[in-house]
């Protein structure tokens, strides 16, 4: 997934009122206000009550659903040509309590991010930060969590942390 079909399948549903957040490894890379690496995929999170219409402007639009374990009404992925799209649906009530889906913390859906040279909603970064050490990290995820430390001033847990001398330069 390109940076401009991230930024055309944001302002094309930002245009027919389905509004969403950039999440995972394009939200890293839009709070760093640059492309670090390659995506295969996007995350995006949506509220419930957008759900439905996403879907069928997805559908309308080419994608479909794809096959993949565990899939739920709230986190499942469609793909078009090749191109993967990971839906995370989420509800809060007036008081801002989860109720329905992916549990993304009352907050953490209030950063903002820029993708050639255009703002996203996004995750805010220090929910992102926590979300990509929450988990044995893969290579790309060392990486994102350095970026994301380098910039905003975040400490790297040690599970996160290289050798010293094996730090990356993406920052």
């Amino acid at each position: 997934m390109t940076a401009s079909e991230v930024l055309c399948l944001y302002e094309a549903l930002e245009a027919k009122g389905v509004p969403i957040w950039i999440d995972g490894g394009w939200c890293v890379d839009a709070l760093l206000g640059r492309q670090t690496r390659a995506h295969p995929d996007l995350d995006i999170a949506v509220e419930r009550k957008f759900a439905a219409r996403l879907d069928q402007l997805l559908l309308d639009w080419g994608y479909r659903p794809r096959a993949v374990d565990g899939a739920t009404a709230w986190n499942r992925s469609v793909e078009r040509q090749g191109r993967v799209l990971d839906v995370h649906v989420f509800e809060f009530d007036a008081q801002g309590n989860h109720i329905y889906g992916v549990q993304y913390p009352y907050g953490s859906l209030s950063g903002e991010g820029v993708i050639l040279e255009s703002r996203v909603r996004c995750v805010a970064p220090e929910w992102m930060f926590k979300f990509k050490t929450a988990y044995t990290p893969r290579e790309k995820d060392l990486r994102d969590v350095e970026a994301l430390g380098a910039k905003y001033g975040f400490e790297i847990p040690a599970t996160h942390r290289r050798p010293p001398g094996q730090e990356t330069r993406n920052s």
